[in-house]
């Protein structure tokens, strides 16, 4: 076993040592600055308006964090990734262009009957086609590539942030739009990384090659020449400006008959993550419900969740068929019309077929590139729902790294003791995020090798005082010091069990392999666990078999593997019978003599193992500590009673009443 100490303010067994950064350590450190500023509406908006600001705010905020990836700091290859596709992009539009020529050329021999050229250009062809696969092929692979890079750049810049000074568990106890950070982080941030390079690639490449065969269009087509009623109309660039007409009618309409796209894609993502949830909830509940027999009103929960899901759906698909009927209408009607245009100059001679069949070519890649939008109008709306989505975690993850670096509403501070001292609470105060008080003036000190129980009823703030004491709780005032050389360690009343083996959870939160295989069956064997040492190596759902006495076991097992100076106990015992219990706190109190402990509970049979019981009371609304005595180690009058019972046995009848006189005194 490594000598390697926990950080005290890392609660549960971070490593902060100089070990390597992980990445996604390193993309943290790298990510561009959260604004420093919160954005508040202008309260001279509409309600609609301070929404659709927020809205606008919200995209900026995702590329305030996003465009790092190109920054002095953001992936090294991102530059040249992105040049290169350019390159590619411009590449294959000449070739485009090649084709066109292509088309116009073997049109004209096939018109003209000249076999040679018909059979050379059929040759020609062929390069002309492979080149142009390559090259798509190669982009496909250096769009991806972007793609994949900027989702990992992000997505590990995210979770650093997420994780970093236990933000994962304070997002639960704000306000704010940050629901299903998991279902954000997974889904949403790879859409809104992904779609913004197809976005952008599809735009140069359209801008390409609607430049590129406009001019094709005006060299070829040229004016058209009306003649009607005696009048005589001339349109110059006539295939040109109906091209043009003709992209301005598909793209407005779409827009008319998209605009509610994005909101209806957001509130579907949003249906989505929730059912998501409420699945994973279910998994993660599956004894309790099924041991209370939940089953109809899980499956009544999952039935609403999933009919807004389908309900979402159903306007979304609305969406769909508008916008398919726009789209499907442009792509049947786009080759037709050039042939319908040029054919009056083709009839009389002006134009030939080879001509005709390059200005219809150029025609549908023109509206093609015009119509880009009308294309991707759905991707763009499920893009910005999901950037949406991902940015409203990042700007409550602000707000709570801003909390940190600010003194508005008090925060808690986390120092270094004098001397041998292993904790100090000094004045230390618990608030909420709003600013209400939790806990009021807590003044401790322990020493080390002391046991403390901290003790009180429901609701008095014993739990979050601990979370304070851990650092997970930042809100408040006062100071919590910890001995600048001591481990601690951290035992909540439900253990948490990662999936894999027996060993990696008995480990945790350490590497499986850090202790040998004999001392971990030697920790289970001290924990009443020894029935599980042919199981060290299984990959199973522990989490799932193990039963919540077991878990606080294999608690205790890491314990005496991490082998601390301060241990927290948060009710971690409460899943024990009161013999088992017993069994645990001597097993500590024996292996780890000089431990120092920090008791929450409720049990009064865990003062027999504890030397102070520090006293928490709510008054006025507040919980304030108001005894902190000493206690004197006895033992405990239940088993003088069991010691007097088994002399009973062994005593004559006649002996019997004089052994009952006792224990009625005893009582008494």
């Amino acid at each position: 076993m490594t000598d390697d100490k926990l950080n005290p303010k890392s609660v549960g067994g971070t490593n902060p040592d100089g070990s390597e950064q992980s990445h996604a350590d390193k993309a943290s450190t790298v990510e561009a600055a959260p604004p420093q500023d919160v954005i508040e509406p202008d309260p001279e908006l509409t309600p609609e308006e301070a929404e659709q600001a927020r809205k606008r705010y919200l995209l900026r905020r995702f590329w305030i964090s996003a465009r790092g990836y190109w920054g002095r700091g953001g992936d090294g290859l991102a530059w040249p990734c992105s040049i290169g596709l350019l390159i590619l992009i411009g590449t294959n539009v000449g070739f485009l262009y090649g084709i066109n020529i292509w088309n116009r050329a073997i049109f004209d021999a096939i018109e003209q009957h000249n076999a040679g050229s018909v059979y050379f250009l059929s040759a020609v062809f062929l390069p002309l086609v492979f080149g142009s696969v390559a090259l798509v092929t190669i982009q496909v692979y250096i769009r991806m590539m972007i793609q994949r890079r900027w989702r990992s750049w992000v997505t590990a810049a995210v979770i650093a942030r997420w994780l970093a000074n236990g933000r994962y568990y304070q997002l639960n106890l704000i306000g704010g739009d940050h629901k299903n950070p998991e279902a954000r982080i997974a889904e949403d941030l790879r859409i809104a990384t992904e779609s913004p390079v197809d976005f952008i690639a599809g735009v140069i490449s359209a801008f390409l090659s609607a430049s590129t065969f406009i001019v094709v269009l005006w060299t070829i087509g040229g004016a058209l020449t009306l003649t009607a009623a005696g009048l005589t109309v001339t349109i110059p660039g006539f295939l040109v400006i109906t091209a043009v007409l003709y992209a301005a009618i598909t793209s407005s309409s779409m827009a008319v008959i998209g605009r509610h796209f994005v909101h209806v894609s957001e509130v579907k993502n949003q249906a989505e993550a929730e059912f998501r949830y409420t699945l994973t909830h279910v998994r993660e509940n599956g004894e309790s419900i099924a041991l209370l027999g939940g089953e109809e009103e899980e499956r009544s929960d999952l039935d609403k969740t999933f009919a807004n899901v389908l309900r979402q759906w159903a306007l979304l698909a609305h969406q769909h068929m508008r916008t398919t009927l726009v789209s499907q209408g442009s792509s049947l009607f786009a080759p037709v019309v050039p042939i319908l245009l040029c054919a009056p100059k083709f009839l009389e001679g002006s134009m030939t077929l080879g001509q005709v069949m390059q200005a219809a070519s150029a025609f549908a890649i023109v509206q093609s590139a015009f119509g880009w939008l009308v294309d991707n109008y759905p991707r763009l709306a499920d893009w910005n729902a999901c950037a949406r989505r991902i940015a409203s975690l990042m700007m409550s993850l602000d707000g709570l790294e801003r909390a940190e670096k600010s003194n508005a509403l008090g925060r808690i501070k986390h120092g270094e003791t004098e001397g041998d001292t292993m904790l100090s609470l000094n004045d230390l105060s618990v608030s909420l995020d709003d600013g209400t008080a939790v806990v009021k003036e807590t003044q401790v000190v322990v020493e080390p090798g002391e046991r403390v129980l901290v003790a009180g009823e429901s609701g008095t703030g014993k739990s979050t005082l601990v979370r304070a004491i851990a650092g997970l709780w930042p809100w408040g005032g006062g100071s919590v010091n910890f001995h600048a050389d001591r481990q601690l360690f951290m035992l909540p009343q439900g253990p948490y069990i990662p999936s894999g083996t027996l060993r990696r959870a008995v480990a945790y939160p350490r590497a499986a392999d850090d202790w040998t295989l004999d001392e971990i069956e030697a920790a289970l064997d001290k924990v009443g666990l020894d029935y599980l040492n042919d199981k060290i190596e299984e990959d199973a759902p522990w989490d799932q078999t193990l039963s919540g006495g077991e878990k606080q076991r294999l608690a205790f097992a890491r314990l005496l593997l991490h082998n601390p100076d301060i241990i927290v106990l948060d009710e971690a015992t409460s899943a024990l019978d009161e013999k088992s219990q017993d069994k645990m706190m001597e097993m500590v109190i024996r292996e780890l003599p000089r431990v120092t402990i920090i008791s929450v509970a409720h049990r009064a049979e865990l003062e027999a193992f504890h030397s102070r019981k520090v006293t928490l009371e709510r008054r006025e609304g507040v919980a304030k500590l108001v005894s902190d005595i000493d206690l004197v180690p006895r033992k405990r009058r239940r088993n003088l009673v069991s010691r007097l019972l088994e002399n009973r046995r062994s005593l004559p009848k006649g002996n019997a009443t004089s052994t009952e006189a006792t224990l009625s005194r005893d009582r008494n």
